[in-house]
């Protein structure tokens, strides 16, 4: 569905240097610290930035020679981005109608009042997460093929982000062929939802790996200093200096497990490979 390669886009302090690919029928996330450049990538993939170098593939096609009909089957929900705060939802409804040849009023307008959006009031006397709510349905019920979601559950409740993310499994059950490319700095979002995670920092990519193989080979290794300067370390990925000596990501857990029983090792999250690949060092 997307094909990123070598993409570049630097600015006075910052330079955006990464590739991400998002096969057919995946669910694809990019984590990163604010700032990494998670929206910048957003912006340049959808055509609202002109990178300086690299390419960018939609369906196969450069993405500024999108047809009106390939734009169609992208669904957009950006952090920063949305329709006039004066317009009411049957407004919202009646350019989407006008706007997308697929729109499916009936599913938008049900999904409004599941989700409780009042129809007639403007956006702008909508809360946080009912603006979080709305940006999504737009951007799923007019029947699209690829996702790109920016941060689409920031500043929502626990409650409110899992309906959103109960959405998304739904609308990815509905078509094996959909893809979905989404954004955000809660990493336990992703967890349940995303194929692979790509994370950020800085602008570069630093890590891409499957998400099972990110939750169920990666851990953290605490190590006193006496262990840690004996300790095989063929498989340590990053260290970092603690108080107690050092903290040591690896992505072979088994192998420790097998080989150092007195070791303390502790099965990874998302979070946990974040802080070690942004905080840690290389052995």
């Amino acid at each position: 569905m997307i094909e990123v390669s070598n993409l570049t886009k630097s600015y006075e302090n910052f330079t955006l240097n990464c590739s991400i690919s998002v096969p057919s029928g995946t669910v694809t996330g990019l984590i990163g610290q604010n700032g990494a450049g998670k929206s910048t990538a957003f912006k340049a993939i959808l055509g609202l930035i002109n990178p300086d170098g690299g390419s960018i593939k939609i369906f196969s096609k450069d993405n500024t020679r999108l047809t009106a009909k390939d734009r169609q089957r992208i669904g957009v929900a950006l952090s920063d981005s949305g329709f006039s705060s004066y317009l009411s939802i049957s407004d919202i409804a009646d350019i989407l109608k006008h706007s997308y040849d697929s729109f499916d009023s009936s599913r938008f307008f049900g999904l409004c009042d599941k989700f409780r959006l009042p129809i007639k009031k403007r956006a702008k006397e909508f809360s946080t997460g009912m603006k979080a709510r709305l940006k999504l349905l737009i951007a799923i019920c007019h029947n699209a093929s690829l996702l790109i979601l920016d941060e689409p559950t920031l500043g929502l409740d626990v409650m409110a982000r899992n309906e959103l993310l109960d959405l998304l499994r739904d609308y990815m059950d509905e078509d094996d062929s959909r893809s979905i490319l989404i954004s955000s700095h809660i990493s336990s979002d992703l967890e349940t939802l995303c194929d692979d995670i790509y994370m950020i920092d800085n602008g570069s990519i630093i890590l891409h790996e499957d998400t099972d193989v990110l939750l169920n080979n990666y851990a953290l290794i605490k190590l006193s200093p006496q262990q840690f300067e004996h300790f095989d370390k063929k498989y340590i990925i990053q260290q970092k200096k603690e108080s107690f000596g050092y903290s040591c990501l690896t992505n072979e857990r088994q192998y420790y497990l097998e080989n150092f029983p007195d070791a303390v090792i502790e099965k990874s999250n998302i979070d946990t490979v974040i802080t070690m690949m942004i905080g840690g060092e290389k052995i």
